[in-house]
């Protein structure tokens, strides 16, 4: 995996196999303090993905305007076919944001593991 979305996945399993360890490196005490419940890790997990969906969808984006803007600035009588087209993908692209939102939401608010 290359560039910058491959480097932002990379680094993103990083921290979560770093943090992790930690989930089960508490010691059981009186009162259970520091054992991380499962709500807690549903929203850092939440955090974590709703963050990188938009960053992938603002670069993608930004990619996707940058060769709109190329392709009327070589050929202007294509214009309106290339502004349909890219309404059409920004449409698409911002649809992976927006569906990692409502998984969020759907894991932090239902919590399939109990907890």
């Amino acid at each position: 995996m290359g560039g910058i979305i491959g480097r932002a996945a990379w680094m993103a399993m990083g921290i979560l196999l770093l943090l992790a360890g930690s989930a089960y490196a508490a010691e059981a005490g009186a009162g259970g303090g520091g054992v991380i419940s499962v709500g807690a890790i549903s929203i850092i997990t939440g955090g974590f993905a709703m963050a990188i969906a938009s960053a992938a969808a603002a670069i993608g984006q930004s990619r996707a305007i940058v060769a709109a803007l190329n392709g009327i600035a070589r050929q202007p009588s294509a214009a309106p076919r290339i502004q349909v087209a890219m309404i059409i993908g920004l449409a698409l692209i911002e649809s992976l944001a927006i569906y990692v939102l409502l998984i969020s939401l759907i894991v932090f608010f239902v919590k399939p593991f109990g907890g």
